[in-house]
């Protein structure tokens, strides 16, 4: 019988009965006050995360179209749709009711249409399709035999212009004799005389070319504005609409000149090319200004660097008058956008994080927005992108060390709002590692920035393991952007260090060129002495080192093994191990003999030999595990097995991990992020020789 009811029926008993009910009432509120413990980020809560992209505000300023980027356990693929949020955050809802191939959402000028590519449902590959805002009707645009990049409207909004691979005749030795009816024959032979003949992620490449299209935009046959054996890029439109401005190398022997392309005025009306631009370097990504006149682009002066960053140009509509507005401004410039006449927008990275700054025409930088990121889910790279209105509001992906991106608006009196929050239903009940920013100077007192990552429930008076992941590039920069990879490590237990050592972007071209035709070398240096740097913090544990790289980071994990034994167990992940093979098997060949090194390996093979991790082979005792795609066309994994071989024949403790199927971004599907950290935390698990050891230490740590 309750209480309440006894109270009533005896007064005599009212004071005790009043006291259990207040003690009841208080354990009550305690119990909703004691929530249970967030529990540590774990790996299928990768399946679950979230994350904006591709941010694209309306000409009137009301609203935002950007793709919303999720993840499917069932297909272990990325999925997306285009969903709507205005500007004050209220009405946020997606354009179709399931996510799936959508992508590449672009305004109309006036902002009464979206045009957008998704497949078309039947089979075939992606198409244009173009939504009616105020009806919400579709119709798809094309029909096209290969999938649509770049799409750009007219200005009057007629046409919409984009590019398109087109394939071309590949060559032929010999005509095959007729097989008989029925005959079950090897696949035919493939012959290859391209130079560029296998990309990364894409496989062999079929012959041919991308060109650049125009279609008008109620439907029709899609017109090929260029030809010949050149890639074309992006497509803007001049104001007046008669022509599209293009980037591309199109000087003979194209392959061979890497980094090479000028900026043409392709005539809509009868195809003919414009040459604008003739320097020897790249100039790409026009930009006309509202009033027709200029073009802003971007490029640099091709002086054969390991690093050389563009810079802003401008020029009048016909090619005249070229001049660099960047002034002193010494960081990579991504993007340039026009706001008004006389002034820019531009997107960059700084000491680890990517930025939007105003650009004025002498050159003076005004920092607006410094937290854009959060679109590389593994590993904590920068990221991000952004539009602006033609009166300076800004759309951008915000992104953090704990969250993946959302999308964020800058309005024009200075303030900034984010607008979504993707995954804070998933992370209500997680415990997320936050990051601390440190810096330490290097053996020869060079500054090095890097970030320290804490397991949850981190407490200061407990020694922890140390894990050292190093950037791939080497020119990226890493910094506190969201990373699942970093926050599976700090989960398990362990305190991760990443950092910029030298050779990283966002520092300026002299850091970056430290490694100039010397990579590596002294960044090993800079590791190392933000090793001692975390160290000297009190809570690692200098028995209980890790290390671990992919890419450029995993060139350099295998030189560190070889140069000290410091680490109990190393991870390297997709390296390069010989400069020799790779320069000579990576689908980017042509780049890398003429920018990484002074001659080609048969010029000058000790000059490989110096920098190769496979030198130092003989020094190697840390226990060392080696991971890559068996589909690696950039490091391709022969590299891998090359060192694994090494070992063994060496006597030294090592596994190969073969990811089937996968690229150069082995954590490209969810399910292979997971398999990567969760093998690299076994292989650590058993030199990690705790009393809890692997990930029994890391709960005890997270609790």
């Amino acid at each position: 019988m309750p209480i309440a009811v006894l109270c009533r029926i005896n007064p005599l008993v009212a004071p005790i009965a009043a006291g259990a009910a207040l003690l009841a009432s208080s354990t009550s509120l305690m119990a909703q006050d004691q929530a249970p413990a967030p529990r540590p980020f774990e790996a299928l809560d990768v399946f679950e995360l979230e994350y904006a992209a591709d941010p694209r505000i309306s000409p009137d300023g009301a609203e935002i179209a950007y793709v919303r980027r999720s993840m499917d356990i069932m297909t272990d693929k990325a999925r997306s749709n285009i969903w709507l949020v205005s500007v004050d955050g209220d009405r946020h809802r997606p354009l179709f009711a399931e996510p799936g191939g959508y992508g590449s959402p672009r305004w109309s000028p006036n902002g009464d249409r979206l045009a957008y590519v998704a497949a078309a449902g039947d089979g075939r590959g992606a198409e244009i399709f173009v939504r009616f805002m105020d009806t919400g009707a579709t119709v798809a645009l094309t029909n096209l035999p290969e999938s649509p990049r770049g799409l750009s409207w007219s200005p009057d909004g007629n046409h919409i212009a984009f590019t398109m691979f087109v394939p071309g005749d590949g060559p032929s030795l010999a005509k095959p004799p007729k097989k008989p009816d029925g005959a079950e024959w090897a696949a035919p032979v493939k012959v290859i005389d391209q130079t560029i003949y296998r990309r990364d992620g894409g496989g062999y490449a079929e012959p041919g070319n991308a060109h650049l299209f125009v279609i008008p935009a109620d439907g029709g046959t899609a017109r090929q504005l260029t030809d010949g054996p050149y890639d074309h890029n992006g497509a803007e439109w001049a104001s007046d609409g008669r022509s599209i401005f293009v980037s591309a190398n199109r000087n003979e022997n194209n392959d061979l000149d890497p980094v090479e392309s000028d900026i043409f005025a392709v005539s809509v009306a009868d195809r003919t090319m414009t040459r604008l631009t003739d320097r020897d370097g790249p100039d790409g990504s026009p930009v006309v200004s509202p009033d027709g006149k200029r073009i802003a682009y971007l490029g640099f002066d091709d002086k054969k660097l390991g690093y050389q960053a563009p810079r802003v140009y401008v020029m009048n509509a016909d090619g005249s008058g070229k001049r660099d507005i960047s002034g002193g401004f010494d960081r990579q410039i991504e993007e340039v956008v026009w706001v008004g006449d006389e002034e820019f927008l531009i997107l960059y990275d700084d000491r680890g994080r990517k930025m939007v700054a105003r650009l004025s025409m002498d050159g003076k930088v005004t920092p607006l927005v410094k937290d854009v990121g959060g679109e590389t889910i593994g590993r904590p790279y920068t990221s991000g992108e952004f539009t602006a209105t033609g009166d300076g509001v800004v759309a951008y992906t915000s992104g953090r060390a704990t969250r993946p991106a959302d999308v964020a608006i800058l309005r024009a009196d200075g303030t900034a709002r984010r607008l979504t929050r993707l995954n804070d239903d998933l992370f209500a009940d997680i415990a997320i590692a936050d990051v601390e920013e440190m810096t330490w100077k290097s053996t020869d007192g060079l500054e090095v920035q890097g970030w320290l990552m804490k397991p949850p429930g981190f407490d200061a008076s407990k020694k922890y393991p140390l894990l050292l992941e190093i950037h791939g590039g080497p020119f990226s920069a890493y910094g506190p952007q969201w990373s699942a990879e970093a926050q599976l490590y700090a989960a398990a237990g362990y305190v991760v260090l990443y950092t910029n050592p030298r050779g990283s972007t966002s520092y300026g071209a002299a850091f970056a060129n430290e490694i100039h035709h010397n990579y590596p070398s002294k960044d090993y240096d800079d590791l190392m002495t933000g090793v001692d740097a975390a160290i000297a913090k009190g809570y690692v544990d200098k028995d209980k080192l890790f290390v671990t790289g992919g890419s450029g980071g995993g060139v350099l994990t295998a030189w560190i093994v070889g140069k000290t034994n410091r680490f109990a167990a190393a991870a390297v992940a997709k390296p390069v191990i010989n400069w020799t093979s790779f320069s000579l098997t990576s689908d980017f060949y042509p780049f890398f003999s003429q920018y990484w090194f002074e001659k080609t390996p048969w010029e000058d093979p000790d000059a490989y030999w110096a920098r190769s991790p496979l030198s130092l082979v003989g020094n190697v005792e840390t226990p060392t595990l080696l991971i890559s795609g068996e589909s690696d066309y950039r490091t391709p994994i022969s590299e891998a097995e090359q060192y694994y071989q090494a070992l063994k024949l060496r006597g030294v403790e090592t596994m190969l991990v073969r990811v089937p199927g996968a690229p150069h971004l082995i954590a490209g599907r969810p399910s292979n992020l997971i398999a990567k950290v969760d093998n690299i935390l076994g292989w650590f698990a058993r030199y990690r020789d705790d009393a809890d050891g692997g990930e029994e230490s890391g709960e005890s740590a997270a609790n």
